[in-house]
């Protein structure tokens, strides 16, 4: 059951469904939103008794271990976050939205697909607002390169992980690779052609590394690596556009592009103003003549908070979030490809 008093000039009731490594965060940010008097943190939910204890008595507010004893309880949410294993995601998100609570779905989104387009189907039909949580899309640094975006035609993603044993539920390109697949979706807005795709199980029953090469129908080339069995930490992505290159650090919140010249436009040049600009590059910052490199002046920011505060705002204005619903089952349906195209390989390599 919700207040009736319009969302947009009050603060919003918001619950954690899940208190795990994913929901500690969101508990968190949703504390600091309280404090700025954004949101009022109503409840957290949580199957485990010990884990559900510790973050009620932390934050000071109800704990429940289902979600139907937290939706009888007469809290008024307007919205909660569904940070519970991935398999629980669609039983989950549905059960809040009939309750007339708008929500924010870690990622993925769903287990299947067509978990994901029950999802859609319902928040459509109740008028409910589901984001889902691909933070990177709210990195800084994205948000940078969006703003230099000409027609990308090669990407090249690095997503590598020490190993944990959280997200066991899922293989490494649901884990990890699905934030890449996700942002280079949303850039190169093109149906995709090809996938080719191989991937190992190392320290775990799923795929913890894997390599993937997609094709889109308008020629963009993207390769994705992700491992979760790495000895380093790196979240790089870089693509290649008409006379231009850009390397994006997610960890960083880093933008550095490099920009070629126009060729016709040096074609035109006389041999005295070719040599001048060639020397005047070599003093320059790339050491490849004629080639210019420029550090994007990037505003800091947690991507997590600038997620959950853009899902925030979607509730109260009732429009669609930054990273919908359909946009994730995007993703999704492209994360499942490439695990049915990993295991087309496995076989074909006696694996």
């Amino acid at each position: 059951m919700t207040d009736e008093t319009p969302k947009s000039t009050r603060p919003l009731r918001v619950a954690v469904a899940g208190a795990g490594a994913f929901g500690k965060n969101h508990l968190r940010v949703y504390k600091e939103l309280e404090a700025a008097g954004q949101i009022q943190l109503t409840a957290v939910i949580d199957r485990d008794p010990a884990t559900l204890a510790a973050a009620a008595e932390l934050y000071a507010i109800p704990g429940f271990a289902t979600l139907a004893e937290a939706l009888t309880a007469n809290l008024s949410l307007d919205a909660a976050s569904v940070c519970v294993p991935t398999i629980h995601h669609a039983a989950a998100a549905e059960e809040l939205m009939r309750a007339g609570v708008d929500v924010l779905i870690e990622k993925p989104i769903a287990a299947t697909e067509a978990e994901a387009n029950r999802i859609l189907s319902l928040a459509a039909t109740l008028n409910r607002i589901v984001q889902v949580g691909h933070l990177e899309r709210f990195n800084p640094a994205v948000a940078a390169a969006r703003a230099h975006l000409n027609r990308p035609m090669f990407f090249e993603s690095h997503r590598l992980s020490i190993f944990t044993p959280r997200s066991l539920d899922v293989d490494v390109v649901l884990d990890l690779m699905i934030h890449d697949l996700d942002i280079v979706l949303s850039l190169v807005a093109s149906p995709v052609r090809e996938v080719r795709a191989v991937g190992l199980p190392v320290l775990s029953q799923k795929v913890d590394i894997a390599n993937v090469r997609v094709e889109f129908e308008n020629g963009c080339i993207a390769n994705f690596t992700a491992s979760r069995v790495s000895t380093e930490r790196v979240r790089k992505l870089r693509f290649f556009q008409p006379r231009q290159y850009l390397s994006l650090d997610f960890a960083r919140q880093d933008l550095l592009i490099i920009d070629a010249p126009d060729v016709s436009a040096l074609a035109a040049l006389d041999p005295s103003q070719l040599a001048a600009l060639l020397a005047a590059a070599k003093s320059g910052d790339h050491p490849s003549p004629g080639l210019g490199l420029r550090n994007i002046d990037v505003p800091k920011g947690e991507p997590l908070r600038l997620e959950i505060e853009s899902f925030l705002q979607a509730v109260r204005n009732r429009e669609t979030p930054i990273v919908s619903a359909k946009d994730a089952t995007a993703a999704l349906a492209l994360a499942l490809e490439i695990t049915t195209a990993i295991e087309a390989h496995a076989k074909r390599a006696g694996l």
